[in-house]
């Protein structure tokens, strides 16, 4: 396999993983976040459920570096939450609410999520398995 067909597979895998993880904030809006009991318990459970998934993806598709993997999906996911954020909060609330409103807010969603990606991806390379 060529860089360049690698660097795509990696893009996807990347973008991939960071529209995964919408599952969970797409179950607060339609309220099935709501099946674990308390919308905080939901947020919890959906984040540790998610969080499984990227290391077995990463872990299964034998990435080279599952740290950068992990932080860049990280980065992916806190960009389309903002985006679907933008995109529903004046849909649903009549007003444009969330991150977009507020540069500190912005800042944190992206640091928070780098952050666990970057955890995620050390987890993950502490895992023995065969890399690429």
């Amino acid at each position: 396999m060529t860089n360049n067909q690698a660097d795509k597979q990696n893009i996807t895998l990347i973008l991939g993983l960071g529209a995964l993880a919408l599952i969970r904030p797409l179950m607060k809006i339609t309220g099935f976040i709501h099946i674990f009991g308390s919308e905080a318990a939901g947020s919890i459970v959906m984040t540790i459920l998610i969080s499984i998934a990227w290391i077995l993806i990463v872990i299964s598709k034998e990435v080279h570096n599952p740290i950068k993997i992990l932080v860049l999906a990280g980065i992916s996911y806190a960009a389309f939450a903002i985006i679907l954020s933008g995109i529903l909060s004046p849909i649903l609330d009549g007003s444009l609410q969330g991150p977009l409103t507020n540069p500190i807010a912005l800042v944190s969603v992206f640091m928070t999520n780098i952050i666990w990606g970057l955890i995620l991806g050390m987890i993950a390379s502490a895992i023995p398995y065969k890399r690429n």
